[in-house]
């Protein structure tokens, strides 16, 4: 199997036009989150947020993750309650990683210090695996076969 790199490209955020998708994730420690999503995928940590609860901001290939603590509702969305997975197995969304691949990445990976749930498995018509960060987030990693 011939290699292929794992590299990061040039994005702007925000985009000179148009819109940009980010993911908002819940998490203990902003810190400790930006460090695994910088050390395991080679993110950007673009900021750790402040004292005054700003978030963290990472840039991770073409998209950003925003990682903050949790809290209690605010003026802007006065029901909601942010806090990370209760229960690590149960869960409702998932960051989806797809690659060229996904044996280069799970060996790289891996050896940044990722937790892999299972070795990379073909599955309707590719090959994937999941990784826990540091809060019990689950990410998919996928290659279409």
């Amino acid at each position: 199997m011939s290699s292929v790199p794992i590299e990061q490209k040039s994005y702007e955020m925000p985009p000179p036009e148009g819109f940009t998708v980010t993911l908002f994730i819940t998490v203990a420690d902003i810190e400790r989150s930006a460090r695994f999503y910088e050390k395991v995928f080679g993110g950007r940590i673009l900021s750790l947020g402040d004292s005054k609860g700003a978030s963290g901001h990472i840039q991770i290939a073409n998209t950003w993750l925003i990682v903050n603590v949790g809290g209690g509702p605010t003026p802007d969305k006065p029901s909601v309650t942010l806090s990370v997975p209760a229960d690590p197995d149960k869960v409702n969304s998932f960051m989806n990683i797809r690659v060229a691949d996904i044996q280069a990445c799970y060996k790289l990976w891996k050896s940044r210090g990722a937790e892999f749930i299972t070795e990379p498995i073909p599955k309707y018509g590719e090959t994937r695996c999941y990784i826990r960060d540091p809060d019990g987030y689950i990410i998919e990693v996928g290659q279409t076969t």
